[in-house]
């Protein structure tokens, strides 16, 4: 009985962590702080290798300064990528974590590759 418990317990915490909110791309500032999959065009990207922790910045929904949501995807994380992360300009992508703002601006940090899939 007692391993039943566990094993209900343990599924539920394993659902209730992945389930997300998908959200359309014109709402993330409105949720800010939540995890969420949203998804959206990369129509613009940069690379800054010569920076600390080389970032990788996606626009997404508009070029900078206009885009809807930034993702930020540092060096350690890029290293993870088997494929190019250059590959995912003018994609469409599902983008999948927490919504911070950075200057005012709603981003998701990706830590692995998983939080990105390409639609």
């Amino acid at each position: 009985m007692k391993s039943l418990i566990i094993l209900l317990f343990s599924l539920f915490c394993i659902i209730g962590i992945k389930a997300q909110t998908t959200i359309k791309l014109e709402e993330v500032s409105k949720h800010v702080g939540d995890s969420v999959t949203v998804c959206g065009l990369v129509a613009d990207m940069r690379y800054f290798e010569n920076s600390k922790n080389k970032p990788t910045l996606l626009n997404i929904g508009a070029k900078h300064p206009d885009a809807l949501l930034t993702v930020v995807i540092w060096e350690n994380a890029r290293a993870l990528f088997t494929e190019k992360v250059e590959d995912l300009r003018n994609k469409n992508i599902c983008i999948t974590g927490r919504i911070i703002l950075y200057k005012e601006k709603p981003e998701i940090v990706i830590d692995k590759p998983e939080q990105i899939v390409v639609q």
